[in-house]
Parts: C-alpha cells; structure tokens; sequence
C-alpha cells in the first residue's frame, strides 16, 4: 500500500477499479486524486492498454476468480463498470439471466474490500422497466453487501432477506441513485447517458452529505453561440444556420434563446471542436498521430443511418468498427462528403489523451472505446465523491 502522506495527515486516497476497459474510469479517478492499488479486467487487449498507458497494477483475470479480502478495509473507493451487455438496448437484454451480468460479482467485491466509497457505472437501459426489480434489488443489495446469496437462490428470493436485514437496522452503506448522466452535459463532445450509482459506508459519511455534481455545460449555451457567431469566429468559420433534427430543440425554443441574453455556464461541446487540432488524415503529419489513420471502408450514409455531424454532439460512441445503427462511426464532412472516424478522433469523443495508445487491431481498439467511460466524466465524479470523503474525514476524525 502507498504510505505517502497528504496535508490533511491522512495517507494517500487508493482505489480499486473492477472491470476497467481501456482505462477511461481509471484515468479520471486518479486525475481526481485516488492512486489506484489494483485494476482488474478479463479482455487480454484492454489490460495491454492499461498497462501500456498508467502503468497501474493490473489484474488479468476474470472478476469470478479473484478473492479481494487482502484489501479489506485499505481502500478508499470501489469503482467499477460491470458489463453492460445484459442490459443494453442493442443487446438482447436477458438481464440477470445472461451469464454477463456481474452484478453479484461486484457486490461481493465490496463486501471483501469495504471500501470507504462505490462509484457505480452502467447504461442507461438498466432503469428500463423490464430491469426496475434488478435495479432496485442491487442497490438494496448494496446497503447491506454481508447479505451473501446461497447458491442458486434467485435474485428475488435473496432479495427478500436483504429487505429483512435493511428493516433491522443492518446497512452498512447508504446509496445514491441512480442517476442519469449525459456526458454533454459535463464537456464531452458526445450525447452519452449513463446511469451511475454512488455509495459511502455508514461508518464513514453521514446521510445528506453527498450530492451530485451540477452540469457545467448547456445545449443552450451552444445554440446561443450558433445563433449570434460566437461559436463559427472560434472555428474561424462564416456563421451558418445550427443543425437541425427532433434532437436539437425545436424552432421556438431557437427563436427563445435567439431573443434573450446569453445563457449562463459553457456550451456543449461538438464533433468540430473534438478533432480540432488533429492533422488533415491526407498530411504527412496525420502518421505522427497514434490511431490517426484515414479509413479505407466506405462510409455510407441514408435515412436512420446518417452518421455525425460536425457542429453539434457526436452521437454515443459504441462498441464496433463497422455497421453500428445510427452511423455512429461515420462523420459528415463541410464538403457534403461522409468518412469513417478515426480511433484517435473516436478516442477524443471519449476524452481520452492523445498519447494514450490502444492496444490491438482497429475493430478492437473501437471495442475498448464503446465500452468506456469519459475521462471527463469519471474525473468529475470521483472528484465529487473523494471531496465528500475528506469532507467527513475533517468532520469526524475518520471513520467512526
């Protein structure tokens, strides 16, 4: 364990991340402080980028074969993305019944560490009504992880006993959410929803501390900026009508926003300013950039497949390098023309560094992109719950 001492007197935040991908919620939870003890993930090419990017500790293995109880009671934050597979729209959501679902497998994780704090990831799909019993059934579970499930025991039976031990006065945690976050909202510039879940053991912060971060960034605020120049001189551009479509707010709302002041905070960030900086893919300079090469597949758009466009959000990135539902992977350019993004164009979309290398084949490094989480996002996140943390450190002396 790291013993380096902080100014509050306190030895340095550590964390452990389970599932971490290519490293997306790594990265922004040690950007908010935390030095990261241990990342595990199964996919071999994933853990070559982590070990390639932070030179973390990385554990390859499968979640199901690891036993967490050395780190019991030395770790600050569980963080953690399970698969989201089971649950997606675009999947064949069999839930709990998929063997993806991890969920247990997290929960377990908690109970053996005993981290001071959870940070919780998945989509949005997991609030869908089919799943509302699951959901509620983990976050239940998750106030009181030492309720351990027998085996075989269905969720709902086992939920029946975590409920019984919750009117006992058992929790051990108090948990906050879900929340749905959209990625724009925090200066991402990709419309991504994700709900999270956060959580603090009992011991430690006491109930009405925490709260949400506020968004930092609007739709507003870019029309605004679209509407009365601010956004075009920026780009060095003449101004031109802001995109249209059912997704970004109707003519009235633009007419509102065109009469009043300038809304407050920043605006969304877009496709445009994303690859603003990368070299033209037909210079010799685009060789200099990792994971910057032109795409020789054609990129085909129609109706229902459209691909991107340059002034507004990217649309969620995904996990695949071709035939993705809404031509996510597909830009449209000034000149009318349509090309595939990039793996370092996509890897901006998730806010990921320039210097940070993706391990494997273009369809895979794609792979590890859909799959996380923006840097942004996770960095704001684990700054919020870490500043909580130390909040009830100076409040109480620690962990009580």
């Amino acid at each position: 364990m790291p013993v380096e001492v902080l100014e509050t007197g306190r030895q340095v935040d550590t964390s452990i991340e389970l599932f971490a991908g290519a490293g997306g919620m790594a990265l922004g939870v040690a950007r908010a402080g935390f030095e990261h003890v241990a990342l595990n993930e199964i996919d071999p090419f994933a853990c070559q980028t982590l070990r390639d990017n932070g030179g973390w500790p990385v554990m390859e293995a499968d979640s199901r074969d690891i036993t967490w109880t050395p780190f019991g009671g030395k770790v600050e934050l569980l963080s953690g993305g399970a698969p989201c597979q089971p649950f997606s729209v675009g999947g064949l959501a069999l839930g709990d019944n998929d063997h993806r679902n991890l969920f247990p497998e997290l929960v377990r994780a908690v109970r053996e560490v005993r981290p001071q704090a959870v940070l919780v990831e998945n989509v949005r799909g997991l609030g869908r009504p089919a799943f509302a019993g699951y959901l509620a059934y983990v976050l239940e579970w998750l106030r009181v992880p030492h309720v351990k499930a027998s085996p075989g025991e269905s969720w709902e039976r086992h939920r029946s006993r975590v409920r019984r031990a919750i009117r006992g006065g058992e929790g051990t945690y108090r948990v906050y959410g879900p929340q749905v976050v959209d990625a724009a909202d925090f200066g991402v510039p990709q419309s991504r929803q994700r709900l999270f879940v956060v959580a603090f053991r009992a011991d430690v912060v006491d109930d009405g501390v925490w709260a949400w971060p506020e968004p930092t960034h609007s739709r507003d605020v870019l029309l605004w900026d679209q509407i009365h120049g601010p956004y075009w001189e920026a780009h060095g551009l003449r101004r031109r009508r802001p995109p249209t479509g059912r997704r970004k707010g109707s003519q009235a709302l633009r007419d509102e926003i065109a009469a009043g002041e300038r809304p407050d905070g920043k605006r969304w960030r877009t496709l445009r300013d994303a690859l603003d900086g990368l070299p033209d893919l037909r210079s010799a300079a685009a060789g200099a950039v990792d994971g910057h090469e032109l795409v020789p597949t054609k990129a085909t758009t129609y109706h229902g497949h459209t691909g991107n466009v340059l002034d507004w959000p990217a649309k969620t990135v995904k996990a695949g390098a071709h035939g993705l539902p809404g031509g996510e992977g597909i830009v449209r350019l000034d000149n009318g023309r349509a090309r595939r993004l990039t793996v370092r164009e996509t890897a901006r979309l998730q806010t990921f560094p320039d210097d940070w290398r993706l391990a494997g084949s273009r369809s895979r490094a794609l792979r590890q992109l859909g799959n996380a989480v923006p840097v942004v996002v996770a960095e704001t996140l684990a700054s919020a719950v870490r500043a909580t943390l130390h909040q009830a450190h100076e409040t109480t002396g620690g962990p009580r």
